[in-house]
């Protein structure tokens, strides 16, 4: 069709961003709609802020061990507030690269909320869902709007954060509730508590982190214990009492928990609001943008990526579906992206990382006589001075007629960055003989996982 563009790209975060410059490396003549800042979840309210607080409740620890390495810090003073502000700092000039970034390759910057009109046209207002101020039209169009966190619909949830609110704090209270049992509730739980927060968190189920081995699970919850976390099984938020800084969470059990805020991290969802996808005739099934193998929705030239089509909700894997989607159209390159192999880790206190198959995954897709467990349980060498904290866990699931590593996983300290060196072996098909024969690094904890 006739049109100044080749691609529109609605949204622009990781993986909306990747694609978009791709295909204008490849040639493509690239639009992009973004009526919020510019990189995404991940970039604004996501993975990079809660990193930096990460780094921050890390440093608080760092300094209650001092003492045992001969330092005293008496005099510290901690604000909190110069923390947020730094962040923020931070994620105000990453957003100026990412702009910077679109500019030097090329891609138009259409700055309003975009929806369809049909197949082909977008149309763009300044507010979500208000009038069409502007439309473009292209050949092709490509999804990658993302999700939001969603708030369940009880009295005195609008007294709550999620967790994009957490970022725009400006001080936090002596006490927080968390209710949720997934990485996001962990991960601030953690933070919370290393920025000197007493914290309890709500789970509705039985156990931590489902969808992650159960037993790394156990261990991060140990560990959090070991914190001062309290964490509450089976039990759900009914109802919050009160107004912002003195409110009260009331459990299905009954009790109440008096607190400064409460923290919703209940899940997330693809944000389809105001898309006007019916328009175009794309398909949604169970609240998500419904897509094949190659990333195309139902309607041939519409393809959409990342948390849209919550399949693999990571940044890194919206990001290589962008870039496939890209090659594919527009560089003659197919590829298609293989969900099934993705390193993930929790950045909780401790850190949580694993790739391949959990235990629980392996028996039931081999059966528990098909698979082997190595494993290894100790306090590493950064804690054999303070004499506190929680202990590593290492971990290798087997296939035993092969002796192929199906799953690698651990609990401690830096297992984001040792798991993602791991996961080069376990997508190469590597055994037990390969981890084995490769010399150690001492002392490290990492070496454990080929002494074991």
């Amino acid at each position: 069709m006739d049109s100044p563009f080749d691609l529109i790209v609605v949204g622009a975060g990781s993986g909306g961003l990747a694609a978009a410059k791709r295909a204008a490396a490849h040639g493509a003549r690239v639009a992009i709609v973004e009526g919020d800042r510019v990189g995404g979840t991940c970039v604004i309210r996501g993975c990079v802020p809660k990193k930096l607080l990460v780094y921050g409740a890390q440093a608080r620890h760092q300094l209650e061990d001092a003492p045992a390495y001969g330092l005293h810090c008496d005099s510290v003073q901690s604000d909190v507030g110069q923390l947020f502000q730094n962040v923020r700092a931070e994620v105000d000039r990453l957003n100026e690269l990412h702009l910077g970034f679109l500019e030097k390759a090329g891609v138009q910057l259409v700055s309003g909320w975009g929806r369809f009109i049909d197949s082909h046209r977008i149309g763009v207002s300044s507010e979500r869902g208000g009038a069409i101020l502007s439309e473009i039209s292209a050949a092709n169009l490509l999804i990658a709007v993302g999700g939001r966190p969603v708030r369940p619909d009880i009295p005195g949830i609008e007294h709550t954060w999620v967790s994009d609110d957490m970022f725009g704090l400006t001080a936090l209270p002596a006490e927080v509730v968390v209710v949720g049992a997934g990485f996001i509730a962990c991960e601030f739980a953690c933070i919370l508590q290393g920025l000197g927060v007493a914290v309890t968190q709500v789970v509705r189920g039985p156990r931590l982190l489902r969808g992650f081995d159960s037993e790394l699970a156990a261990a991060v919850l140990e560990g959090m214990n070991d914190k001062g976390i309290e964490v509450l099984f089976e039990r759900n938020l009914t109802r919050v009492e009160g107004k912002q800084g003195q409110l009260t969470a009331v459990l299905s059990d009954d009790r109440q928990l008096p607190c400064g805020g409460v923290l919703m991290a209940t899940g997330r969802r693809p944000w389809l609001q105001d898309l006007d996808l019916p328009a175009a005739g794309v398909a949604v099934e169970k609240d998500r943008v419904v897509v094949d193998d190659d990333s195309r929705t139902s309607v041939p030239h519409i393809f959409a990526v990342g948390d849209v089509t919550d399949r693999v909700n990571l940044t890194p894997v919206a990001i290589d579906e962008g870039r496939a989607y890209a090659d594919s159209l527009f560089a003659d390159r197919h590829r298609q992206v293989n969900h099934d192999l993705v390193a993930s880790a929790v950045f909780s206190d401790p850190e949580l990382a694993s790739v391949g198959l959990s235990e629980d995954d392996a028996v039931a897709r081999h059966g528990k006589e098909s698979i082997s467990i190595h494993r290894a349980r100790f306090r590493s060498m950064t804690r054999a001075l303070p004499k506190s904290g929680p202990k590593c866990l290492l971990k290798l699931v087997l296939e035993k007629s092969t002796d192929r590593v199906l799953g690698c996983h651990m609990v401690g300290e830096h297992a984001a960055e040792i798991i993602q060196m791991a996961a080069i072996a376990v997508g190469m098909g590597a055994t037990k003989a390969d981890f084995d024969r490769t010399m150690a690094l001492h002392p490290s904890v990492s070496e454990e996982f080929v002494t074991m």
